[in-house]
């Protein structure tokens, strides 16, 4: 069977029925399809649709440099990236090998396209043959081949790439398995895996994923050598002030014409208060995102808003392996104080849905619905008694200055409403970030991922760069190694019932919301859409005059 001359593999078609017998929505089909390496095309067409495409009524026109209000972080090595700020300034210039798209499909980039075995086992890995590094070297399945080693090295610290490729990684040496990267010529990368997982492309695209260059060491700094095979080039960049970035000199982007002169990235911290006043003065064309508390002050200017549902969310975690928080009876005390639609209301003003305390979206296609459990703040404290912690003081850290630093308040403010010792500890942004991951108690955001199972692995699986939570279990790993294989939503939907209501029974997070996107723009932005996870993809914006 075949839709544009493109053969439709039996699994994909499986998928597409399922889709229209109603057991699979059309997002979660169109990722899925993808994942097996469906085009676009086809996926929609299996769906009786046309690809979607942005309406364009006027005529691109090129020049103009871009001015985007975003935070300036530091970018040394990709696979350590923590934050997509780092991810948006590199990926003008260094790029992804897939690309998860507006529509929630994934779009080959670095890739011309991939198979997928039935079993998930093997995949094959078709390199672009027209890219070219901007320092005039030819991209091949070599800089691939690095990249895929790279990420597969967990004994680099931070590099969080080795969670999501763990599937090739040899336990014992904690490096890739002998075999399992295989070179089959200058264009085609062969993946051999010991057991299915269908995460792998998924975790291509998100944002420590971007490939350098094969001369990149374990040392390289992208900022003294930013060497890409993207749109633009770095110009120059300035932590906590500014980055800037120019349409490539050489015209050799794969990709075709690209329209802006650059780009300029201009950091204002956790200020919205400033960015507001800095559309209102003319100084920038859009900002990087909109947070709840300050979308009527972008509306009244008159800027274009853009918003999307999504899987993004904030989570008060609490580190397991560090008293008090070792005791499970205090941690699901906590969880029983909080009321997470109440905290939806105050902290981002019902911009989005309540969440469940699993870190499972709605919008992921193996969501297992599980019973409500309903805030009890008098049984928690009791419960908190019971275990010796009713007077223990709770000291919750956040970042300060956003609506992250609102939900934490209102977090803490539920806790003493329902007797609780707490206190409230917040820390400037480059102080914050240093030691996220270690604090006792602290709030993080975390953004959408397309598969649950893989928000799970990076998140909660023993052992991970990103466990924040310092969760540890094992049956809950095994359980988890085994839904990463499985590709029917419907079946992997009963492995996640089961994940889900462990990790929410664990106690280690309070997650209150899952948050709306929400990004403004003047009108002389075209052709701009926003992206679910904050992506910025502006090889094909431009400006009005």
């Amino acid at each position: 069977m075949t839709r544009n001359n493109e053969t439709v593999r039996p699994v994909v078609a499986r998928l597409a029925e399922d889709t229209r017998a109603g057991k699979l929505d059309r997002r979660e089909f169109i990722a899925l399809a993808s994942t097996f390496g469906a085009s676009s095309a086809v996926a929609y067409g299996l769906l009786g649709m046309a690809v979607p495409t942005q309406a364009q009524a006027e005529e691109a026109k090129r020049g103009g440099v871009l001015r985007v209000a975003s935070r300036v972080l530091e970018i040394t090595d990709p696979r350590k990236f923590a934050w997509t700020e780092p991810g948006n300034i590199s990926r003008q210039f260094c790029e992804p090998l897939v690309r998860w798209a507006t529509d929630y499909s994934f779009q080959p980039m670095l890739l011309e396209g991939w198979e997928v075995s039935d079993d998930a086992k093997t995949y094959t890995l078709r390199v672009r043959r027209n890219a070219v590094w901007n320092n005039g070297d030819a991209f091949t399945a070599d800089d691939v081949i690095h990249n895929l080693n790279r990420w597969c090295d967990k004994s680099v610290e931070g590099n969080s790439m080795a969670s999501r490729m763990g599937t090739l990684i040899d336990p014992d040496t904690g490096k890739a398995i002998d075999g399992a990267i295989e070179r089959v010529d200058d264009h085609t990368v062969r993946l051999n895996l010991p057991k299915p997982d269908i995460t792998l492309i998924a975790g291509m695209s998100d944002y420590p994923a971007l490939v350098v260059h094969r001369s990149f060491g374990d040392d390289g700094d992208l900022a003294k050598t930013p060497i890409g095979t993207g749109p633009f080039e770095l110009v120059s960049i300035e932590i906590g002030n500014a980055a800037e970035v120019r349409r490539r000199a050489d015209g050799k982007w794969w990709g075709g014409d690209v329209y802006l002169d650059g780009i300029r990235f201009i950091d204002f911290g956790t200020d919205n208060a400033s960015i507001v006043a800095a559309f209102d003065g003319g100084e920038i064309d859009i900002n990087d995102e909109s947070t709840a508390d300050f979308i009527e002050s972008y509306d009244a200017l008159g800027l274009i808003k853009q918003s999307k549902p999504t899987a993004n969310t904030i989570v008060a975690r609490m580190r397991m392996d560090t008293p008090p928080y070792d005791s499970k009876e205090l941690r699901n005390a906590v969880q029983l104080a909080c009321d997470n639609e109440v905290l939806l209301a105050i902290s981002i003003n019902n911009e989005g849905i309540p969440a469940e305390n699993h870190h499972v979206a709605p919008f992921h296609p193996e969501y297992a619905e599980l019973p409500r459990i309903k805030p009890d703040p008098a049984r928690a404290i009791e419960m908190a008694r019971a275990a010796g912690h009713g007077e223990t003081e709770l000291d919750i850290i956040s970042i300060d200055g956003d609506w992250r630093t609102t939900t934490t308040d209102a977090i803490a403010a539920q806790l003493r409403q329902a007797g609780f010792n707490v206190k409230r500890t917040v820390m400037p942004g480059n102080t914050f970030w240093n030691d996220w991951t270690k604090y006792p108690f602290s709030t993080t955001n975390w953004g959408p991922r397309p598969l649950g199972v893989q928000v799970l692995a990076l998140a909660y699986r023993t052992g991970e760069a990103w466990n924040e939570s310092g969760h540890s279990n094992p049956e809950f790993d095994a359980l988890l190694a085994e839904a990463l294989g499985v590709f029917d939503a419907d079946k992997r939907r009963e492995y996640s019932a089961r994940l889900q209501a462990m990790l929410q029974d664990s106690g280690v997070i309070v997650q209150p919301f899952w948050r709306n996107q929400a990004l403004h723009h003047t009108d002389r932005v075209k052709n701009v859409s926003a992206h679910q996870f904050r992506e910025m993809h502006y090889e094909k914006v431009w400006l009005d005059a």
